[in-house]
């Protein structure tokens, strides 16, 4: 049973690059995404307490948001299979109602016992309101609410578990952003010579007031210039990016988040944003599940497809 292990802690894996020796610059990329086959990464760390909680008070149905590749929507899927609870995904897109089993995420979300509710995006908007809360009740019931991303104060703390003793000795804590908790978490546990980077993968910096709220520390820096178009959004560039990295080290990166981060901060070393000895910890997040609904759309686009 997955509860019974959830203290697990992720390998640190030193990278071996031309780029890196010749910047004299240490990469390690902390496999976040090795926890778990299903629940990768920062969703294994975001639901752990959360699951808890819901067990504590004796719920038997979880209810979340997100999009059609959400990673966090596959997470929670399989996490309410395993421990026999029910789960009621809140679907970003009324579009996706009548072809959703073509969509690998939704589909295995489905077959690990998720029941959808397709709303539209401007209705979506409202998921953090009352009355929408509200009338979500009315019609399924009572449930433990876990919000789009798993971000909440029980998801930060699983969030600050990621960094362990031994990370002490990085100069430089970098991970990918999407809804906050994850680098508000790695903020939270990081010591006060440490940098933590956090790479948007959305549109704007609009995160920043999220952060800002979840730690009271000053020892980061949100980054948003690979963003590569927003959420879910991916170029050519960055395929090749993806498939470069897979083939040099072996490890792949999903497109929507990790891909992102580390183009990013390959992008920096390369211009000579660090100082030479530097020692930099990355954090990969998991997410794999989505290179697959990812090549749909990349088929549809006929670009190069994620190895």
């Amino acid at each position: 049973m997955w509860l019974n292990s959830l203290n697990l802690q992720s390998i640190n894996q030193y990278l071996q690059l031309p780029i890196l020796e010749e910047k004299n610059i240490i990469l390690a990329l902390k496999r976040e995404d090795l926890l778990h086959p299903f629940i990768s990464g920062n969703k294994y760390r975001k639901l752990k307490y959360n699951l808890k909680a819901a067990r504590e008070k004796g719920c038997s149905t979880l209810l979340t948001f997100g999009g059609a590749f959400s990673n966090h929507i596959a997470a929670v899927a399989f996490a309410g299979r395993e421990r026999g609870i029910k789960t009621i995904g809140v679907i970003r897109g009324e579009e996706l109602q009548d072809n959703w089993h073509q969509n690998p995420t939704l589909a295995q979300a489905y077959e690990n016992g998720m029941r959808f509710k397709f709303v539209s995006r401007q209705a979506y908007k409202e998921k953090d309101n009352t009355e929408f809360i509200t009338q979500l009740k009315k019609q399924y019931g009572d449930f433990y609410l876990i919000p789009e991303g798993g971000t909440n104060p029980l998801a930060v703390k699983g969030c600050e578990e990621i960094l362990v003793a031994q990370d002490s000795e990085f100069d430089v804590i970098c991970t990918c952003v999407g809804t906050g908790g994850t680098v508000g978490g790695l903020i939270n546990s990081s010591h006060q010579h440490q940098q933590v980077l956090g790479f948007s993968a959305l549109k704007g910096s609009f995160i920043k007031e999220t952060i800002s709220q979840i730690t009271i520390k000053k020892n980061w820096r949100l980054i948003t210039e690979y963003h590569f178009g927003g959420y879910a959004k991916i170029t050519n560039e960055l395929v090749v990016f993806i498939n470069n990295f897979k083939a040099e080290t072996g490890i792949p990166l999903d497109p929507i988040y990790t891909g992102k981060m580390l183009f990013g901060l390959y992008h920096m070393i390369k211009n000579d944003n660090f100082a030479e000895g530097t020692k930099i910890l990355a954090v990969h997040t998991g997410g794999i599940q989505g290179i697959e609904g990812m090549n749909t759309v990349l088929k549809k686009k006929n670009l190069p497809l994620l190895e």
